[in-house]
C-alpha cells in the first residue's frame, strides 16, 4: 500500500479544491526519520525482542510502544513511537486470527518500515522504504 493511498482525499460536495492531506507531512518526517526507524527495527530484532517491529506514526497521545521520535523535540509533525506485531496482538488491534496473515504480508524489516499511522479519520498500516 502506497501512503498515498491510505487516506484518499475526497472533494466536498460544491467544492473542487483539494484538501491537502497529512500524510504529506508525514511522507516528510519518514524521509528524515528512516535512519534513525532502521537502525531501531534492526536493534529490536537483534536483542529477540520480537522479528517484526512495528511503528507508530501518531501527532496526538497514544498508549501503545515506546516514544522514541518527538516531533516537539524534532521540530517535526509526527512522532514516531516502536512497538510490535505481539504488543499489536496482546491490545487487541491484530487480531490473533489474523496473525497470520499480518506476518505473511510484512515486508522485511532490513528494508521497509511497518507504520500503523493513526489521523484523525482512522488507522492503517503502511510499509514504507528506508530508501525511496
Amino acid at each position: 500500500m502506497d501512503i498515498e493511498e491510505l487516506l484518499p482525499q475526497q472533494p466536498e460536495e460544491g467544492k473542487t479544491e483539494k484538501k491537502v492531506s497529512p500524510l504529506v507531512s508525514l511522507e516528510k518526517d519518514l524521509e528524515l526519520y528512516a535512519e534513525s526507524i532502521r537502525e531501531i527495527a534492526l536493534e529490536i530484532i537483534a536483542e529477540g525482542v520480537s522479528q517484526n517491529p512495528i511503528f507508530v506514526a501518531h501527532q496526538h497521545t497514544v498508549s501503545i510502544g515506546e516514544m522514541i521520535l518527538n516531533k516537539e523535540e524534532l521540530n517535526t509533525n509526527w512522532n514516531i513511537q516502536a512497538s510490535m506485531v505481539e504488543e499489536f496482538i496482546e491490545k487487541g488491534i491484530i487480531k490473533p486470527e489474523l496473525k497470520e496473515l499480518f506476518l505473511k504480508n510484512y515486508k522485511k524489516p532490513e528494508d521497509f518500515m511497518c507504520v500503523f499511522v493513526i489521523v484523525p479519520e482512522g488507522a492503517n498500516f503502511i510499509f514504507y522504504p528506508y530508501k525511496k
